[in-house]
């Protein structure tokens, strides 16, 4: 009886209009059109309950020849954590397993007391991350990083399935090339992990106010 299902299921689809003709992806490449701009917006998250994170900006993954655009972000991220700091906004840091303290970029160099935390490119995989974002009483997550389809999209979802908010300043956010970049966006904007809980921004977008 169970094979004659999957028999009557197989003549229906081939007898569906355009399953023979139907192409893979490969075979449509050219055809993609990128969707338009998504529209940003401010933020002014409360520094109490919001902390900023700083994924990987270490000299193994942040270079010229490995990915040249992620230097161009470091300055942007160096004023979102001053900006921060001046408003006592926790400020956490991540390695790669291969990185130390000491190979994180000298313009966003953690000070004393600042945690680190190091794990691939889920940040809350076997770390203490959640631990210290709840000890802290965060619930909203500022993420800034490299790489962009891995530490800060992986993270950022990680963060949702927590139930934290997400704010994406795509300014602060960096991979080998625009392509990447975008795409990692664009799943952000649109994945079932993610949509409901992310704000897109720009880090001159974002407003700390003291209390």
């Amino acid at each position: 009886m169970a094979r004659f299902s999957i028999i009557c299921m197989l003549l229906i689809f081939a007898a569906w209009p355009g399953a023979v003709s139907a192409q893979s992806i490969d075979m449509l490449w050219n055809e993609v059109q990128a969707p338009p701009a998504p529209a940003l917006e401010q933020a002014a998250p409360d520094p109490a309950t919001t902390a900023l994170l700083v994924l990987d900006i270490e000299q193994l993954t942040c270079n010229p020849e490995r990915r040249p655009r992620c230097l161009e972000t470091v300055p942007r991220i160096a004023s979102l954590i001053d900006k921060a700091r001046a408003v006592k906004m926790p400020v956490i840091y991540s390695l790669t397993p291969r990185g130390a303290l000491e190979t994180i970029l000298d313009p966003v160099k953690p000070q004393a007391g600042e945690h680190i935390v190091s794990s691939s490119v889920d940040k809350f995989w076997n770390t203490d991350l959640e631990k210290i974002l709840k000890a802290k009483g965060v619930t909203t997550v500022i993420i800034t990083g490299t790489a962009a389809h891995g530490a800060v999209l992986r993270t950022a979802t990680a963060a949702e399935f927590r139930k934290l908010k997400v704010i994406l300043p795509v300014d602060c956010l960096s991979a080998a090339d625009l392509y990447t970049e975008q795409a990692t966006v664009q799943l952000l904007l649109t994945g079932p992990g993610t949509r409901n809980a992310i704000i897109l921004t720009r880090s001159d977008m974002l407003v700390f106010a003291s209390k």
